[in-house]
């Protein structure tokens, strides 16, 4: 959702393996691939090196890791100003853009991945 200038991601994941797993946001929202592999790769419309959001460099996509509990449910809220919700700036706009949930943890420095594993879910960005 976006309220002025923030957007609110607000992620539910369920039947994920306890633990900790990869969050990105993909260029494509396109999901059809059983592998997910039809999103392509990061969002990183600014051509920056992967990393940890907000310490350096780092993908626009790069959102972190959710913590999935022994039943496999995670949540992770997200804000942040520098998204938005349709807009012609294609560096901020994440419409037609896809939420990727990957097996691993990321570890926020190999590139170009964070080393996040498989692609475990997938969901577009409408």
């Amino acid at each position: 959702t976006q309220k002025g200038n923030t957007v609110t991601m607000d992620i539910n994941a369920y039947k994920l393996s306890p633990g900790k797993h990869a969050v990105h946001i993909h260029e494509k929202g396109d999901c059809s691939a059983p592998d997910a592999s039809s999103a392509g790769g990061h969002w990183n419309p600014t051509s920056h090196k992967h990393g940890k959001w907000e310490q350096g460099e780092f993908h626009m996509g790069d959102i972190g890791n959710l913590v999935a509990d022994k039943e496999g449910t995670a949540r992770l809220v997200f804000k942040t100003d520098k998204w938005c919700l349709g807009s012609k700036d294609e560096t901020k706009n994440i419409i037609g853009k896809s939420i990727v949930i990957h097996a691993a943890k990321d570890d926020f420095k190999t590139q170009p991945t964070g080393n996040a594993g498989g692609r475990v879910g997938c969901i577009e960005i409408k």
